[in-house]
């Protein structure tokens, strides 16, 4: 079974291949970087669950069973909050700055968020976890230079 999605407009790949490298080195050098790939996985779904990308989350998803997610987490992780015991703290951490950095306009990054992240990461963890959602944001938003 695929996928469906909407006619993409352009292809960031091909119209502006020396940036789209770049970008996807920036990916390749975080997702070798210091956080779990569950974790990385974990991050990158939640951000694309709230950014509606279909194909983001076919892909990580995939990603993250073949890093050893279970099936369930992944079934209940766009109501993290809601179900005890089944997230870390530092899960949770990542999680709630996936959302407030995704969301960035709404209500920046409060500073509960921050607190509890740099309780649960050190400096470049949490590095690697900004990073790891600007990345996905990019790359969501070059997938939905598409016709609705």
């Amino acid at each position: 079974m695929s996928i469906a999605t909407s006619k993409q407009r352009m292809s960031m790949s091909e119209v502006y291949p020396e940036a789209y490298r770049a970008v996807l080195g920036l990916e390749q050098v975080n997702r070798s970087g210091p956080l779990e790939p569950s974790l990385y996985e974990l991050v990158k779904i939640r951000a694309s669950q709230i950014n509606g990308c279909a194909y983001c989350l076919n892909m990580h998803n995939r990603d993250a069973r073949a890093a050893g997610e279970s099936q369930q987490r992944l079934d209940v992780l766009r109501a993290w909050r809601e179900v005890d015991g089944l997230y870390t703290d530092r899960e949770r951490a990542a999680l709630a700055l996936t959302e407030a950095v995704t969301l960035i306009s709404v209500d920046g990054v409060p500073d509960d968020v921050w607190t509890a992240v740099r309780e649960s990461f050190d400096e470049r963890e949490t590095s690697a976890l900004i990073v790891a959602i600007a990345l996905l944001f990019a790359f969501a938003r070059s997938r939905e230079a598409k016709s609705a």
